[in-house]
């Protein structure tokens, strides 16, 4: 069986990942680890992940991009799923996610959506209804290839070795989803499976404030990797690559 990392950073952020580690108990298919990189917490997270039984690396880092690539670089399986602390997985998602990047091979990535719980009900609705649907849509056009959302990915540890390098660990206000995203190289698959959900707070769209903040590191994720290389270009170099690469189906 392909064996899994699951990857959850977090900083002072106990109670959230608490249910975040209690839903990863009751998965159908268990984790072969579960890899906590506690960014500089100062709440009970160190209680919460000793009580849970999981692996927790305290380290202090500029960022969420430095949190995450700290923890898929310590990542010791095959494949390596991301968490948000406030993700809540059905008991099936590992399972799923194992059986989607089985069938896809070597090089694959998968994503799904996200539920959205707590706040207000309006934030709830943006969050699924607009939030949701317009990142895969807009990004997934930009990229010529679906995104990963952060709250709820995989990826195959030999897709991290490729990019490892160049994701931009040491820009604090970036997005380390979106900066995965746009690292991936052409002749990795990426799949948007619309099915492969899990809960997650509403909580970044709770107000004004929050919300500004989430579209600033944006800005500033799309500024350093288009000056990088462009979109335009990368979605010329990508349509290129599946051009002289197409890729077999199951007729």
């Amino acid at each position: 069986m392909t064996t899994i990392s699951v990857v959850i950073p977090t900083r002072n952020d106990a109670d959230m990942l608490a249910g975040c580690l209690a839903a990863l108990a009751r998965q159908t298919r268990q984790a072969d680890e579960i890899v906590v990189i506690d960014n500089a917490s100062t709440d009970k997270t160190a209680d919460v992940c000793a009580a849970a039984g999981v692996r927790r690396i305290a380290v202090e880092l500029p960022g969420i991009a430095a949190s995450t690539a700290y923890g898929f670089d310590q990542a010791r399986f095959e494949l390596i799923a991301r968490l948000d602390t406030d993700s809540v997985p059905p008991a099936d998602w590992l399972e799923r996610v194992a059986a989607i990047l089985e069938k896809a091979g070597p090089l694959s990535a998968v994503s799904g959506p996200g539920d959205f719980y707590g706040e207000t009900r309006f934030a709830r609705w943006v969050g699924t209804s607009v939030y949701i649907p317009g990142y895969f849509w807009a990004i997934g056009w930009l990229l010529g290839h679906p995104p990963l959302f952060g709250s709820n990915f995989a990826l195959r540890s030999d897709v991290w070795d490729r990019i490892r390098g160049s994701v931009h660990r040491g820009v604090p206000p970036v997005h380390d989803d979106l900066d995965i995203s746009y690292q991936i190289p052409p002749e990795v698959t990426v799949i948007a499976d619309r099915s492969l959900r899990v809960q997650v707070s509403a909580r970044p769209l709770a107000d004004c404030h929050s919300v500004g903040s989430r579209l600033a590191m944006a800005w500033t994720t799309f500024a350093i990797e288009f000056r990088q290389e462009g979109p335009f270009r990368r979605r010329r170099r990508r349509r290129q690559w599946e051009r002289d690469h197409p890729r077999h189906t199951d007729p």
